[in-house]
């Protein structure tokens, strides 16, 4: 398992989910092959890319202090991007079908794994840091953030309060 201070490698892809039980047995058995953990990230309820890399840190460290919420780090790194301690919360929060635009994160990082992985995701080098209206209503809605939360920190800093989210759910265990 890895350690907090070990890296992981994070890139942006696409792909086409038909079934999601046979698409993550394939995610499964390609990490397996290369000794290593592949996580997707559903780009569209997250908060951009520094959202996905702290739900990746906080899910390293809970695993490496021996206290984490769930079995797997797939699944804690879940619990932690939406900032829940329910895995039906959290499910919604990696792959479903149809087409998914996703961070895909290696832990630790093996260079052959994108390679692995080329057959069923499309690599694209896309910026999906900007936050559009139905983005922020639907990232509202996820994470509860009020009006008046919004209205205290200023419209600037909407992605910390979501960041703010992911950092709790360590204090709520």
């Amino acid at each position: 398992m890895a350690t907090p201070d070990q890296s992981y490698e994070m890139r942006t892809g696409i792909f086409e989910v038909e079934n999601c039980d046979l698409f993550l047995l394939a995610l499964r058995k390609i990490a397996q092959d290369n000794n290593t953990t592949i996580i997707c990230f559903d780009a569209d309820r997250l908060a951009g890319r520094k959202h996905a890399n702290a739900a990746i840190r906080h899910a390293l460290r809970s695993f490496h202090e021996g206290a984490p919420i769930a079995n797997t780090l797939e699944m804690e790194a879940l619990l932690y991007a939406s900032g829940s301690r329910q895995c039906s919360v959290a499910t919604a929060f990696g792959i479903h079908t149809g087409i998914n635009r996703a961070y895909v994160c290696c832990c630790p990082p093996v260079q052959t794994i994108w390679d692995a992985l080329t057959p069923i995701v499309h690599w694209v080098i896309e910026n999906w840091e900007d936050i559009n209206p139905v983005r922020r209503r639907r990232l509202k809605t996820l994470f509860s953030i009020s009006d008046e939360e919004i209205a205290a920190t200023g419209e600037s800093r909407f992605a910390d309060l979501i960041l703010e989210r992911v950092a709790l759910l360590a204090v709520y265990r």
